[in-house]
């Protein structure tokens, strides 16, 4: 899969790329050629990084709407030849979200591009998906040959279609098609029972029932996987070997006796990698007195997978006394906030810290910002943490991210931080936002949004409140605002 070219955020390609309100304000009012091209290289080249958690089909189909956008250059994309080579979905998922949505704003053409996909696609399924919700039943009824003619009458044919049936995330189709085809009607009963028998037949290697057998079950290999330091893939082994702990962990809070404290804290010290993060699972979890320490000593490790593993357990504790530690490991003072280990501390802090942690969380913020730029996943939890904290010294930096961000996903994390730390949002960032592609960024711009000085606010209110696609949180707030007596 391509990884997307992302525009600088003041030009109008990347404010949609971004999928800011401001691209929607700034694409309307740009040279109309202009900005079907910056739409258009949008949707066929998706600019998420992780299409699960940012939305922009709804406000792409917006503008084609607003701009009354031909839709040759989607139909084009999706039959490229490309498309029998590059079946990853997220290479036409987007173009065919925004096909969905105009198809239910009433684009003909839209509807007429979602079924004949469906006949030839690749990812015919999410047409199908799209179409599900939005056809008649006489045209998903027409479908049928065609999505059928894809799985052969062979058993491994079979396997497939019950296969499809269940991961569909739109079962009317189905479920219509059954009605009239019986090979659909029989893949349709025996798909439930193949995932049973999946279920059943599971087998693997068992602890046995004491303290020292889950340790040493923690470190050993399920048969046909190999020996755990034998991996090619440093990643994978890490991730086999973190799963096997997290098992043994549980299986630990079965079988430990008072007088197994000692075995599990050498383990933790110095076990071997398995043993040694499923006894500090165990440790952290029973909110053990040697569970700080025990995470300072292998969070200085060499064994990349123990100090993974020290750094992520560490996120999960509570309490006075680990913020406390916290506090140490995060402070510049003491020469750790620079270390894996400090990094983490500040982390916790953004979580479950108190007001009092506020400077540490924004100095942490202004260092991510310097080196790293607005990127990395642990950077929403340092602006959740400056929102929640009420840092007011923060609101340059979540400003900065805002503006940057390539994440709608963050940028709406930025927002809601705003929301509580900037005096001037509400007159300012939450305008923007009522034109977001977030239905979360939008929600919170209705709540907050100044409604008066600003003739666009109380007209994007209302044709959001007008809008069926509109999601249900959005039109509460729009509605309450609109019906408020007090809309300042």
């Amino acid at each position: 899969m391509f990884e997307p070219v992302i525009a600088p955020s003041a030009s109008l390609l990347g404010l949609l790329q971004r999928g800011r309100g401001d691209g929607q304000l700034h694409a309307l009012a740009a040279d109309r050629a202009e900005a079907l091209a910056a739409l258009e290289e949008c949707v066929t080249r998706d600019p998420r990084s992780d299409w699960q958690v940012e939305n922009r089909s709804l406000y792409y189909a917006r503008l084609y709407m607003e701009l009354e956008a031909p839709l040759a250059g989607l139909e084009e994309h999706l039959h490229d030849p490309a498309d029998i080579f590059d079946q990853d979905e997220c290479r036409t998922g987007l173009a065919l979200a925004v096909l969905g949505h105009l198809a239910a704003y009433g684009r003909r053409d839209a509807l007429d591009l979602l079924r004949g996909y469906v006949a030839v696609g690749a990812n015919w399924a999410w047409a199908l998906d799209e179409l599900a919700l939005r056809d008649d039943d006489r045209s998903l009824l027409s479908l049928a040959p065609a999505v059928l003619g894809r799985f052969p009458t062979d058993e491994r044919g079979e396997a497939e279609l019950r296969a499809a049936i269940r991961a569909a995330y739109e079962p009317r189709p189905w479920r219509l098609w059954a009605a009239h085809h019986p090979r659909i009607a029989a893949a349709s009963e025996q798909s439930p029972f193949d995932l049973w028998q999946r279920q059943l037949n599971r087998s693997g290697v068992t602890p046995g029932w004491s303290t020292a057998d889950v340790l040493a079950w923690a470190d050993q290999s399920d048969p046909g996987c190999g020996e755990p330091g034998a991996s090619d893939s440093g990643a994978s082994e890490a991730g086999a070997v973190a799963r096997r702990a997290a098992a043994a962990a549980r299986c630990l809070a079965a079988v430990v006796r008072p007088q197994d404290r000692e075995t599990l804290l050498d383990a933790a010290l110095g076990g071997a990698p398995g043993a040694r993060v499923a006894a500090l699972r165990y440790l952290v979890d029973q909110r053990d007195t040697a569970a700080a320490a025990l995470i300072e000593a292998a969070a200085a490790d060499i064994d990349e997978r123990v100090v993974t593993a020290a750094l992520e357990l560490l996120g999960r504790m509570r309490g006075a006394e680990i913020l406390g530690h916290a506090r140490r490991w995060a402070d510049l003072g003491t020469g750790g906030a620079d270390s894996a280990l400090g990094e983490a501390a500040v982390q916790l802090l953004a979580d479950a810290g108190e007001p009092c942690d506020g400077p540490l969380v924004v100095d942490a913020l202004r260092r991510w910002l310097s080196v790293r730029g607005v990127d990395g996943a642990g950077l929403g939890t340092l602006v959740d943490g400056a929102g929640r904290l009420a840092a007011v010294q923060a609101v340059p930096a979540l400003r900065h991210i805002y503006g940057e961000a390539v994440s709608s996903e963050l940028r709406g994390r930025a927002a809601r931080a705003l929301a509580v730390t900037d005096s001037h949002f509400a007159r300012g960032i939450a305008v923007e936002c009522l034109w977001d592609c977030e239905e979360n960024t939008r929600e919170l711009a209705a709540r907050h949004v100044t409604t008066t000085g600003d003739v666009r606010v109380l007209e994007r209110l209302r044709r959001l409140a007008a809008d069926p696609a509109e999601e249900a949180e959005v039109h509460a707030a729009v509605r309450g605002r609109l019906t408020s007596r007090d809309r300042t």
